[in-house]
């Protein structure tokens, strides 16, 4: 294997491809297979674990019996797994201990402000997941630097949705990581998806499932040859095989299709993953950990899908919110304008919106607590009607039989068309 140092690959690898022993190992043998060239590998928190610190952010337990277990659990679990990879003696086996005094010193303060703790208790995750795999590359001989992208990726106190100052990221990026791939002749640096910092030193976090997002961003910044990501399927399905059995892979997708599909929710890569690695012609691959042999999907500047075929993205946990002013007006732009300041505030973000001469309706991922705080805000000044529990369906390159097939007799409360794209919030 010649080494080419002018050819520098970004991988990301989510929570399922690291959750298990057996899987941090095939982790490391593709890894192994990939190091010809400099090699950022972007790592998310290791299996369901982002769930489970949601629910010991400070005002979520209901009591200190269940943030004590849950902390527990989660110990258990990356301490489990550590002990079968590293020997006995590796000092990562202390640094995670520590982590975990950490957090449940952090998840045990007053609560401030939600999207603030929800940045400092769930970042966690990927800090203990990386420092875990780290170790046990390097206890295998996979000499590797760890690096903290909190200390690279730049973005405002936006919490929960940091938007990403890029100029001074590339200038961190360059500096922290670009550096440190020559240190003791490493030319692998292990860092973390979907956390980063502010210039006050606080954590954010880069919305859910943003570790692609990060891979993107550090492509960008360290002007990559290609970003890979990793994925428990062999590459861009039309559909979710959890919902359809017979899916078929898209072997080539347009940036601005990839961008179209993320945007409504596909799950195979975050929202805002392609347009950094567009304004650069990075191609973005989709490939299989567990075949990582097999060819995989390529995102890229292609004309168009290859094949062509309707395309299915389905989103569970709904909520639809109808809004009314109380005094019976029109839902003109001045009370728009009070709807999404305070929507942005919240920093939720809406799936499909509609309005009518009296009303406003916008669905939404539920989430108990921003639920609350929605209802506090806008009951001031207006009526909420909500429904819980929904799907949101949308096709692309749909036609009515794929409507009617896809719908069945189900209810529907809210359904939206243009000439390619098809929306439809229906009963659960």
């Amino acid at each position: 294997m010649t080494f080419n140092p002018f050819y520098m690959q970004v991988f990301k690898f989510g929570g399922a491809s690291v959750n298990s022993v057996e899987a941090i190992k095939n982790m490391a043998h593709i890894v192994a297979d990939h190091l010809e060239a400099p090699l950022v590998v972007v790592v998310s928190a290791m299996g369901k674990t982002t769930n489970l610190l949601e629910k010991i952010i400070p005002g979520v337990p209901k009591s200190e019996d269940e943030r004590i277990a849950l902390i527990e659990q989660s110990k258990k679990y990356h301490l489990d797994i550590a002990k079968q990879l590293l020997p006995s003696e590796d000092p990562t086996l202390e640094k995670l201990h520590q982590l975990f005094d950490q957090l449940d010193k952090t998840s045990s303060q007053l609560p401030t402000t939600y999207n603030f703790d929800y940045d400092r208790i769930v970042s966690f995750g990927e800090i203990i997941s990386t420092t875990l795999i780290s170790g046990y590359l390097n206890s295998i001989g996979i000499s590797n630097v760890w690096v903290d992208v909190r200390d690279v990726i730049r973005t405002n106190e936006n919490y929960r949705e940091g938007i990403v100052d890029f100029e001074t990221t590339r200038r961190q990026a360059q500096e922290t990581i670009k550096s440190r791939l020559n240190i003791d002749n490493s030319q692998l640096v292990v860092t973390q998806g979907f956390i980063a910092g502010t210039a006050a030193g606080t954590t954010t976090t880069l919305g859910r499932e943003g570790s692609d997002y990060s891979a993107s961003i550090l492509s960008y910044c360290l002007d990559a040859e290609s970003m890979t990501i990793w994925k428990d399927v062999p590459g861009f399905l039309n559909a979710d095989p959890k919902f359809f059995p017979n899916t078929v892979k898209i072997n080539k997708i347009p940036y601005n299709e990839a961008i179209e599909l993320a945007y409504y929710g596909a799950s195979v890569i975050h929202p805002k993953t392609v347009k950094p690695i567009q304004n650069k012609g990075i191609r973005l691959d989709i490939k299989s950990f567990i075949n990582p042999k097999t060819e995989g999907s390529k995102i890229g500047p292609y004309d168009s899908i290859e094949p062509l075929t309707p395309l299915y993205i389905f989103k569970n946990n709904q909520i639809l919110i109808s809004i009314q002013p109380k005094d019976f007006s029109f839902i003109a732009e001045d009370n728009l304008q009070t709807i999404f300041a305070i929507l942005s505030e919240l920093n939720i973000r809406v799936n499909l919106m509609q309005n009518s001469a009296l009303s406003f309706s916008l669905c939404i991922d539920f989430n108990e607590i921003l639920l609350a705080s929605i209802r506090e805000r806008l009951e001031k000044t207006f009526r909420l009607r909500y429904n819980t529990g929904l799907q949101l369906i949308t096709i692309r390159y749909y036609n009515q039989d794929i409507i009617d097939h896809i719908v069945a007799n189900r209810e529907v409360l809210l359904q939206q068309r243009s000439r390619t794209t098809t929306q439809i919030l229906v009963a659960g």
